[in-house]
């Protein structure tokens, strides 16, 4: 009798399938992706090392810090959840050092990219506590006695900020709520930047769903849709950046998100930023067109405006 284990039972273009036999295949990266190792960058002076969160959960993040003049010297720090479906992407590869690199090659902050454990190997909601546990991890270090001495010397723990695209926006707001609703002593973050952000629409999201069967993966979630969220109008910072693209299919999802922030009792002021003829994640596809740097800037100059 031929073997079943290979029939597809769950298909999810373009992020990944699964067979009978549990065993997942991703689709490829649109575009050339490679691991790159940690060190110091002779263009910017930009230094990079990996850390260990969790030896218990494997949670890691690679940290970033500029070319340092001096040292008293305090930089904002910006923790960034990336995106990529829950499932696909990394701190570590190409896209997301240039990204990081360009960023910092602004103005000087320290960026530590937190690399949360993938659904649906590790099924939701692992990352969205894997990405709380690094803020929370971050935070041991704002009494200069934490385990990692980049960020007790460098970091300026009264300016941080959260950033995230597509899904990694929507635990970037994740974390953000929590750390408003459950209070996080050490550490005060003033912004959070919202890039291009996935939730929920209208009809419940079956791959959501597969991917964290606590779910309904419909409207009533909060992390799907956080206006049913109790504790929205507790989101712990001062400010939001909300940006779309025109041609993003999420971008009424981006918006809906604006809007019912805006009404929701929150105390903090929301901007709303839109890149025209552009589509869903165009700044880190394509980083060096002319509408990636206008981009760029915007979250740069959000970030230092304070």
């Amino acid at each position: 009798m031929a073997s079943t284990t290979n029939e597809l039972t769950h298909d999810f273009p373009p992020f990944f399938k699964v067979f009978k036999d549990g065993h997942v295949e991703r689709y490829p990266f649109p575009i050339p992706n490679h691991h790159v190792p940690t060190g110091l960058d002779p263009n910017t002076g930009i230094q990079s090392k990996d850390v260990v969160i969790s030896p218990e959960t494997g949670l890691s993040a690679r940290i970033f810090i500029p070319k340092i003049n001096g040292p008293d010297q305090k930089l904002p720090l910006l923790i960034h959840y990336h995106g990529g479906g829950f499932c696909t992407g990394s701190p570590f590869d190409t896209t997301a050092q240039k990204y990081f690199t360009s960023l910092i090659s602004q103005d000087n902050m320290i960026v530590v990219a937190v690399d949360y454990r993938l659904a649906p190997e590790h099924p939701l909601p692992i990352a969205y506590d894997d990405s709380l546990a690094a803020l929370q991890w971050i935070a041991t270090h704002s009494n200069n006695q934490g385990p990692e001495p980049w960020l007790n010397e460098y970091a300026d723990f009264g300016r941080v900020f959260l950033v995230g695209e597509s899904a990694g926006a929507n635990i970037s707001h994740y974390v953000a709520v929590r750390a408003g609703a459950t209070g996080l002593a050490g550490l005060k973050i003033v912004g959070v930047l919202i890039v291009h952000p996935f939730f929920g629409g209208k009809e419940c999201d079956e791959m959501y769903k597969f991917m964290c069967p606590t779910s309904s993966g419909c409207d009533d979630d909060p992390k799907l849709n956080p206006a049913v969220d109790p504790d929205l109008s507790r989101l712990g910072c001062a400010k939001v950046l909300v940006c779309v693209a025109e041609k993003d299919w999420l971008k009424d999802r981006g918006v809906a998100y604006y809007e019912t922030l805006g009404k929701s009792g929150w105390g903090g002021n929301v901007e709303f930023f839109e890149t025209k003829g552009e589509d869903h994640c165009f700044h880190l596809m394509n980083a060096d067109s002319e509408n990636s740097k206008v981009l760029l800037k915007k979250l740069v100059d959000f970030i230092i405006g304070e």
